[in-house]
């Protein structure tokens, strides 16, 4: 039995129990929202890990973190570094998105040195060995694909992102209606060009039923792809776009009715007042599925700085339902993150999702920020830190800009307002 199947007979897993202890609620809530898909528990059947994570309705806005290879730098080391930084700085997930080297052995020393859920694009690798195989993409066959979904759900990875909605009849809509940007997803632009080429149909969209068999074998959640998400505002929220969620939606009830888990992936660059109007047409379309968005970017002309880009319209999207944010760091749109970089990422993204619960009334999440009020009410510096999103980083800043200074900061020193009014009131 799959874990939906286990939750529709009204088991309440092993799972469940800690996701309910973690999240603050029932063990009978966590079992309800996934028997009706409405909660997802990534964790596939080869694999246990402790910091197992629940993501969908009612829970912690959750946290992904894409590292990986690319042709240009493939050092699996590098990787490892990234994953174990991420992971530190409080990612939830983990996605590998290596393209470049041996990606088969970037990923099985990833799984092996990882303890959150991981995440890949398949098609990716399938791209990648068949171009150095056979010279082009073009030349990929369904097999070619299908071997490595199996291939990676056999190590272990616990979601997939596929690309199912990308098919003929939404490229249609795209070129009938046009765009700046045309295409931003790679998984997409793959597999656009093979179908134009080939003059057929997407395979993982005509052999979708095979597909949910793996997922059904190996416990994989599948992340249904958004490879026609804006690349850029002006092409916000468009035909494409809404064509593709409508197909997500549909395949979304066939991987449920066979006992799959689904999540559903989701813009991308939109302008901020847009947000709301894209989580409720997800949300609607997609039965409350969970809805996985990358930032969203709610600004093009902030490269260097779009992980606060991303921060500002992850917040609003976390506010308004979305359920798992994909980080953006620094680099987005310049090059491969550093590690540096992808710790930025992260931290910056878990505020966004913060902040996002605190607006839905997640429990935990005002509580939290009301600790710390009292922490700085009573100049309690040490309790400050353990309370902040990165204790280290708001240590480091203390030391260094305010030496010397115990009980006040060097903003206002002798004058500090808490301080003198905890005089005046004779407060300890």
């Amino acid at each position: 039995m799959t874990l939906i199947e286990k939750a529709r007979a009204g088991k309440i897993t092993e799972e469940m129990r800690n996701i309910a202890e973690k999240e603050g609620r029932s063990p009978e809530y966590i079992r309800d929202g996934i028997a009706n898909g409405r909660i997802v528990i990534p964790l596939n059947r080869n694999r246990s890990i402790e910091k197992i994570c629940a993501i969908g309705e009612g829970l912690k806005t959750k946290v992904n973190a894409n590292i990986g290879s690319s042709t240009d730098l493939a050092d699996v080391n590098i990787e490892l570094e990234k994953a174990r930084v991420a992971e530190e700085a409080g990612t939830d997930t983990i996605m590998d998105l290596s393209t470049g080297g041996d990606i088969d052995g970037i990923r099985k020393e990833i799984i092996k040195h990882t303890n959150v859920p991981l995440g890949t694009v398949p098609i990716y690798q399938a791209a990648i060995e068949v171009v150095d195989k056979k010279g082009g993409i073009v030349f990929m066959t369904k097999d070619d694909i299908f071997s490595v979904i199996e291939k990676q759900a056999k190590d272990g990875v616990d979601f997939m992102t596929v690309h199912v909605g990308v098919t003929l009849s939404t490229f249609e809509r795209l070129r009938n209606e046009g765009r700046v940007m045309d295409i931003v997803s790679r998984g997409g632009t793959f597999t656009v060009v093979w179908m134009l080429y080939n003059k057929k149909e997407n395979p993982l969209y005509e052999y979708f039923d095979e597909l949910i068999e793996i997922a059904r074998e190996y416990e994989i959640t599948l992340s249904l792809g958004d490879g026609f998400r804006p690349g850029a505002i002006v092409d916000s929220s468009d035909r494409s776009q809404f064509h593709e969620l409508i197909l997500l939606g549909e395949l979304q009830q066939r991987a449920l009715k066979a006992g799959v888990q689904v999540m559903i992936e989701g813009p991308g660059h939109i302008p901020i007042q847009e947000i709301q109007m894209n989580i409720q047409m997800e949300k609607k379309l997609c039965h409350g599925a969970p809805f996985y968005v990358l930032g969203p970017v709610v600004t093009d002309i902030a490269p260097g700085y779009d992980h606060i880009v991303s921060a500002i319209g992850g917040a609003m999207a976390a506010y308004y339902g979305a359920d798992f944010l994909c980080y953006v760091t620094p680099s987005e749109h310049l090059g491969l993150p550093t590690k540096d970089e992808v710790k930025e990422g992260v931290i910056t993204a878990r505020i966004a999702a913060h902040i996002g619960d605190i607006g839905k009334g997640i429990p935990g999440a005002y509580e939290w920020d009301a600790k710390m009020a009292v922490a700085r009410k009573k100049l309690r510096w040490k309790d400050q830190f353990k309370l902040a999103i990165d204790p280290k980083k708001a240590e480091e800043l203390h030391e260094k800009i305010s030496p010397g200074l115990e009980e006040v900061c060097s903003m206002c020193g002798e004058y500090c307002a808490i301080r003198l009014l905890n005089q005046a009131l004779n407060r300890k």
